[in-house]
């Protein structure tokens, strides 16, 4: 068959998506209390498990199951009212496929490869010649095409996604080391002495979560896997480490195609990580371009009128600088600075909001100052409230404060109602 971009798209066209969006992620504390991972706002507009659905329609792969468990509820209402645009007649599909129990005698899903393994029959029924599997909670944008297109070329039968990594952040992930050919040679999980790149010794190949099998070689793997009583039934524990002496199992580096440099790719699974990366996004040139009209980030665009900056006194200016600022918005004689509101925030007068992520729907009464938080949706701030000035005061008071300073606010903490459908 030919290269180029039909070659391409006869992969993509014949490759089913399916995306883990079942995660707890408790490193986000009680960010993920009452939403999965996958679910959390990210980006002023978006939820995490957007980026991955993206890549997948900018890719031309558009055969998608989204596979739930934790929480699902507020993920399995913005999928239904932001990806269901897709055509039917065309055999293109979002497939919201929560945690059934569908294999006999079986639990909850018990790991990543456990999931897909749950669902075998659905996916044999779609018919895949190649199934590409996604974390759903990876901020990023990449063309998985080309990752198809380079498994298929050198005759692969599982190809794994990976990134260089710092070697002191090295022990969050799956890390292996390739050949000259990018084979992958060795594979341990979460090791606590990685083992670095020979030419980067400060640096470890890590995987990204990102996986391409040949259907015929998942069927069997998982099969064979599944009738293991001591795996944790899991591909980077149990599925990677058992192929790669026995089978082809390639390593795909992650590169932005213009530049040839590492890709941009976020694992927003901590607080810290969390507010870091949003104010990544404020930046006059960030390393993730929201702007970048030839990878469009799709959402649910929920009808709201622009944002409003009023009152312009000398100290009672509506304003924001450096900042980005959502739909919705009312920025009422207030300053904002280094921050990204989500959609439906209000400010009032004489407050300051500094360094700041606040998601949709949050009121910051009069006389605030904010510095250094993440207030979660729906919170209504009481005015006079400072955050992020005092950290040892924020904890004293009963808010969660991470490693890095970061003050994160919910409603509980305030003695307010938790709306669960969030």
């Amino acid at each position: 068959m030919p290269d180029g971009p039909r070659f391409v798209s006869y992969l993509t066209r014949n490759t089913l998506a399916l995306i883990l969006a079942g995660g707890r992620g408790s490193r986000l504390k009680q960010l993920t209390k009452w939403r999965s991972k996958p679910a959390v706002p990210f980006g002023g507009k978006f939820r995490i498990v957007d980026f991955p659905l993206s890549n997948c329609v900018n890719s031309g792969i558009r055969r998608i199951g989204v596979l739930t468990q934790y929480k699902a509820h507020s993920l399995i209402l913005h999928i239904q009212k932001g990806w269901g645009s897709l055509h039917g007649e065309f055999g293109e599909f979002v497939e919201l496929w929560p945690a059934q129990q569908r294999i006999a005698a079986a639990d909850w899903y018990a790991g990543t490869a456990d999931a897909v393994y749950q669902n075998l029959d659905i996916i044999r029924n779609h018919n895949p010649e190649y199934v590409l599997v996604l974390a759903g909670d990876h901020v990023y944008k990449m063309d998985y095409g080309a990752m198809v297109a380079q498994h298929v070329r050198v005759d692969a039968d599982m190809t794994v996604g990976c990134i260089e990594v710092e070697l002191e952040q090295a022990e969050q992930f799956g890390i292996m080391a390739v050949d000259t050919e990018n084979r992958i040679c060795s594979f341990r999980e979460k090791p606590a002495h990685p083992e670095p790149i020979p030419e980067r010794p400060n640096y470890a190949l890590a995987s990204m979560g990102i996986y391409v099998f040949n259907s015929g070689f998942l069927f069997e793997q998982l099969i064979r896997d599944a009738d293991q009583p001591d795996s944790t039934h899991d591909f980077g524990k149990d599925i990677i480490p058992d192929v790669i002496t026995k089978y082809r199992v390639m390593a795909y580096p992650f590169r932005d195609v213009p530049s040839g440099d590492q890709g941009y790719w976020r694992d927003v699974g901590t607080v810290d990580a969390f507010w870091e990366a949003n104010q990544e996004l404020i930046g006059v040139t960030p390393p993730l371009n929201l702007y970048d009209e030839s990878w469009p980030i799709w959402t649910y665009q929920e009808q709201l009128p622009p944002a409003k900056f009023v009152f312009d006194d000398e100290e009672r200016r509506g304003m924001a600088v450096d900042s980005m600022v959502s739909s919705g918005c009312v920025i009422s004689g207030a300053k904002v600075r280094h921050s990204l509101l989500f959609s439906n925030v209000r400010v009032n007068s004489y407050s300051y909001v500094k360094d700041a992520v606040i998601l949709p729907g949050v009121d910051v009464g009069r006389n605030c100052e904010i510095h250094r938080s993440i207030i979660d949706r729906g919170c209504r701030l009481p005015g006079g409230l400072t955050l992020g000035l005092d950290p040892q005061a924020d904890a004293e008071r009963g808010f969660y404060v991470s490693e890095g300073g970061v003050t994160l606010v919910t409603p509980e903490m305030l003695g307010q109602e938790v709306h669960h459908v969030r």
